[in-house]
């Protein structure tokens, strides 16, 4: 098990979604980040007190938290100076980048010298099946996004929140390396041959009390020509019987690539649906959720209401708003 409390390491992340890790795990488990360790260059403050290594010791920090999500998720050369050093000083390292910490012959050492160790979430622990698409009992709802990071874990997480206070039975699914850190449970999609992905969302759902709804986390998008595979296993494997697309309406581009243009809600449900019934014939498109940070309140609304009145289906911003309406639409079906 990972040790907790945690010093976020936000590096030199240049914008709020490069940290995503970091503020993940401080939105959903704020009680395990004691603080947070940037670098002069870092372009995020997650709102929490700056604290050198030394002040995360003192404040009981056990782990030092990679905080970041980069492109490719490589570990930065200006990054190893303070890594050693944590890891001089007692700290654990835990990552969830593609770049594995036991992969660095310096970090390896300096771990083993101090008899610190080294978590890589990104790791799959199992041997997977490959899919065989039999059908489960009890129930499962996928988030599908427009784009990357546009809030599916967000979503997935104050759903199940939503759930659990109104008594339904629900669990939260993670597959990405910030829920895993999260929950403590789950399986790094990414990081799972592809030809096991659709397998692994299988074995991470399993069979369940007929009303028992899983919350899998999303992963990519289907329109996204980088991470489209992700999401497809996610599709496929999880057999969902609902979906519930995610946006952000402020995007001009799609992450990463700035030639795309990101594609309408209608299209994704145009496209995630025939291909989630082709698994589960049932499947329904039960809400919209929008990630409003970059709106105030009163733009959060008005666009809220708009894009109902379009798709004639619930829309929410479950962080902000709360995700009752999407948890009342699952119960209906």
């Amino acid at each position: 098990m990972i040790k907790t409390p945690y010093l976020l390491f936000l590096g030199d992340a240049p914008d709020p979604l490069a940290a995503k890790v970091a503020q993940g795990i401080n939105d959903w488990r704020p009680d395990n980040a004691v603080g947070q360790f940037r670098l002069p260059e870092c372009g995020h403050d997650l709102g929490i007190a700056d604290m050198t290594l030394a002040q995360g010791l003192e404040a009981g920090a056990k782990t030092l938290v990679i905080g970041v999500a980069n492109r490719g998720g490589v570990i930065s050369p200006a990054w190893k100076e303070v890594l050693i050093e944590a890891l001089n000083m007692g700290y654990d390292l835990a990552s969830g980048l593609h770049n594995l910490l036991s992969d660095e012959p310096d970090l390896v050492e300096a771990a083993a010298a101090n008899g610190a160790m080294l978590h890589d979430v990104r790791i799959a622990s199992e041997d997977y099946p490959i899919a065989n698409g039999q059908k489960r009992t009890g129930k499962r709802v996928l988030a599908v996004g427009t784009d990357c990071s546009v809030g599916k874990m967000y979503t997935a997480l104050a759903l199940d929140k939503a759930m659990q206070a109104k008594g339904l039975k629900s669990t939260f699914r993670a597959t990405g390396q910030t829920g895993i850190l999260i929950t403590g449970h789950g399986v790094p999609l990414d990081a799972v041959v592809a030809d096991f992905m659709a397998g692994a969302v299988e074995h991470l759902t399993p069979s369940n009390d007929e009303d028992h709804w899983d919350i899998i986390e999303g992963q990519g998008s289907l329109f996204h020509v980088s991470y489209s595979g992700v999401t497809m296993a996610l599709v496929h494997g999880g057999q969902p019987d609902a979906l519930i697309i995610c946006h952000e309406p402020t995007r001009e581009h799609m992450r990463g690539l700035p030639e795309y243009t990101p594609p309408s809600m209608q299209q994704v449900i145009d496209a995630a649906l025939p291909l989630a019934r082709f698994g589960n014939p049932a499947c329904e498109v039960v809400g919209i959720s929008v990630n409003t940070q970059h709106l105030s309140e009163e733009e959060a609304v008005a666009y809220l209401a708009k894009v109902e009145a379009e798709l004639g289906l619930p829309a929410v911003d479950p962080y902000r708003h709360g995700a009752d309406r999407l948890a009342d639409a699952l119960a209906a079906l």
